[in-house]
């Protein structure tokens, strides 16, 4: 296991964040026939709230990020990305855990979105989500607190 450190995200880790959603999502992306290159970032800036993001750091470096955005009836789980080299180290597992389980504490439902096909998907699914709907690019998935 790879070690790892989280810290909150400020304004100006918004390119770096904005960088790596287009390098993760560019498969899933391409193969759905929705890769624009400005747009996947442009949607990441627009989108930008570091009150509710955090950083991945690997050995004090940018790794990642993960944002957790409370709405009326749950906590959106989004913009969550990891460096392609540093996925299936236990990383993206560890950070989705230590947030669910702060979810669970508060008895918060959480949702998100996964794109068609996604690897990420299987992450979730090992994690308790399940399938509430979906749509040719998104499937939109929900978890009850343990």
């Amino acid at each position: 296991m790879v070690d790892w450190d989280i810290r909150p995200a400020s304004v100006a880790d918004v390119e770096a964040v904005a960088e790596l959603r287009a390098l993760v999502l560019r498969d899933d992306l391409e193969r759905l026939g929705r890769y624009d290159e400005q747009r996947v970032r442009q949607r990441l800036r627009d989108g930008f709230d570091p009150r509710h993001t955090w950083v991945i750091e690997v050995g004090g470096a940018f790794a990642g990020c993960v944002a957790l955005r409370q709405a009326e009836d749950a906590h959106w789980l989004e913009h969550f990305y990891l460096a392609p080299h540093l996925q299936g180290t236990g990383i993206g597992s560890g950070v989705l855990r230590g947030l669910l389980e702060r979810c669970d504490r508060n008895g918060a439902l959480v949702r998100l979105n996964v794109l068609q096909d996604s690897p990420a998907r299987q992450l979730y699914e090992r994690h308790g989500f399940t399938v509430e709907t979906e749509d040719p690019v998104d499937v939109f998935m929900v978890r009850k607190p343990a």
